[in-house]
């Protein structure tokens, strides 16, 4: 135990829609694996239940087979869905031996699931047009929310370099503007998102703001909006165990009305997707 520090957990939270949808365990065969650019990978899986249950930002918690030396599973954002047909897709990036596994598994290969977990993006309001910030795979976990708005958004992508901006094409195939930035000028804008952000702001009234990817990047977008006296929703990119809230090892701080200001959450179950003014940014 770290000395001093105490969690703030909720004597009683609400439950949630998330909370009380049955998770779904079943194993799921890869229907392909393949590499998208770089080190980024989709695979796609068939499954039954999870992908008719999917709602955009959930997460799938993954079983890795011949893996038996590393017990725990791995969440992935959960990319697209095709209910009718079972398929459920993910993209991940190499940066460790697990996903370096991952990309090495072939077609036919059974993979077990537990999902979809946590609590997602909201359905943006009727006739508005919504502003998705994306960084890195955090493009995955935003295309269902994209796919689903009524209204195309507006979807700000950002990157290091040209080798980590993913799924322009497919977000344009969905009718939606997409506007890119990249920190070295090699793809777009050269300079961060949030530059982005700023003028699609200036631009459009009434934003529903939905966000994924590197944290100190949702940092930026969290005080963007609170500088304009707006709110959105941010997905946080924490890592995960259990994957059902029982291990507390991806809790993050939320504001709360307490003497400390904030309490502890669990990501897992009370995310991954948060208000961005809830959150107790560090």
């Amino acid at each position: 135990m770290v000395k001093g520090c105490r969690f703030h957990l909720p004597a009683n939270p609400e439950p949630t829609e998330s909370m009380r949808m049955a998770r779904i365990q079943e194993d799921a065969a890869i229907l392909g694996n393949r590499r998208l650019q770089g080190d980024y990978f989709q695979v796609d899986m068939q499954t039954t239940g999870i992908a008719v249950a999917t709602q955009p930002g959930q997460f799938v918690h993954v079983q890795l087979p011949q893996f038996e030396h590393r017990v725990l599973r791995r969440p992935f954002s959960i990319y697209d869905v095709d209910p009718a047909n079972g398929r459920l897709s993910v993209i991940y990036k190499i940066v460790g031996e697990g996903t370096a596994h991952l990309a090495e598994l072939p077609a036919g290969t059974v993979l077990n699931l537990l999902g979809p977990l946590g609590m997602g993006f909201s359905a943006p309001p009727a006739g508005t047009r919504p502003i998705v910030v994306a960084g890195g795979y955090g493009c995955a976990a935003t295309y269902l929310f994209a796919k689903r708005s009524p209204v195309p958004p507006l979807v700000l992508i950002g990157g290091r370099s040209a080798g980590d901006v993913l799924l322009e094409a497919e977000f344009a195939a969905l009718g939606c503007e997409v506007r890119v930035s990249t920190n070295d000028g090699s793809c777009g804008h050269r300079g961060l998102v949030t530059e982005l952000l700023e003028t699609a702001l200036d631009e459009t009234a009434l934003p529903c703001v939905a966000s994924c990817g590197p944290n100190p990047m949702l940092y930026a977008v969290a005080r963007i909006l609170a500088r304009r006296g707006l709110d959105g929703e941010v997905s946080l990119d924490h890592a995960m165990c259990c994957g059902v809230g029982a291990c507390f090892a991806c809790v993050v701080k939320l504001k709360a009305d307490n003497p400390d200001g904030w309490e502890y959450i669990r990501t897992c179950l009370h995310g991954p997707v948060f208000k961005a003014s809830s959150v107790h940014w560090e």
